[in-house]
């Protein structure tokens, strides 16, 4: 039995979206399905965010635990990551990216989840497979989402996929209740 730990993303919660299904999903194959809620989805403090993540990530052996993160909550996983001691506690199962960011989108707000610069190095040691899903029409992202799967790419080894519609899974002031792809992603993966 693994455990997968889904980290929402900024303006969201545990309940919105595709989480729960992706959640319900994995519990349906026997696995667990974790969302934590971040506090202050609207007003995000990072390292508040990262306590909340690894507690959500806790119980369960890293190889045997999968952590998905979708937008600000993949930034959240990377930080988790780079603090993670793969040398007493071994390597994630995997991850999985969902239109998520390797680097600055341009909101002040949100520098402090970027700063300081990722150490992609140890990053990469903490997880056995990456995998990135993002859409061409990413608005978040905007322009940069290729810039982000490449860097994903480059410095993790993630295999990517690129859709060429799906907004940020999904855009601001829509809803999506579902998200094959992360299930299977997530299965790839274990």
């Amino acid at each position: 039995m693994s455990r997968n730990v889904i980290a929402h993303g900024y303006g969201m919660a545990s309940d919105e979206h595709w989480y729960g299904s992706v959640a319900e999903e994995s519990s349906a194959e026997g696995d667990e399905g974790v969302v934590p809620d971040f506090p202050e989805p609207c007003a995000p403090a990072a390292d508040v965010w990262l306590k909340a993540l690894e507690a959500g990530a806790r119980g369960a052996p890293a190889g045997e635990t999968v952590l998905v993160g979708h937008s600000l909550g993949g930034v959240s996983v990377l930080r988790l990551l780079q603090r993670h001691d793969t040398a007493a506690e071994g390597a994630f199962a995997g991850v999985v990216f969902v239109a998520s960011m390797a680097g600055e989108v341009g909101r002040d707000a949100l520098a402090p989840f970027f700063s300081p610069e990722f150490d992609w190095r140890r990053i990469r040691r903490a997880a056995r497979e990456l995998r990135v899903v993002h859409a061409a029409d990413d608005p978040v992202a905007g322009e940069g989402t290729a810039g982000h799967v490449m860097r994903f790419g480059a410095e993790l080894g993630a295999d990517a996929r690129v859709a060429a519609s799906g907004g940020h899974f999904p855009s601001t002031g829509g809803s999506r209740p579902e998200l094959p792809a992360t299930a299977r992603l997530i299965r790839e993966v274990l």
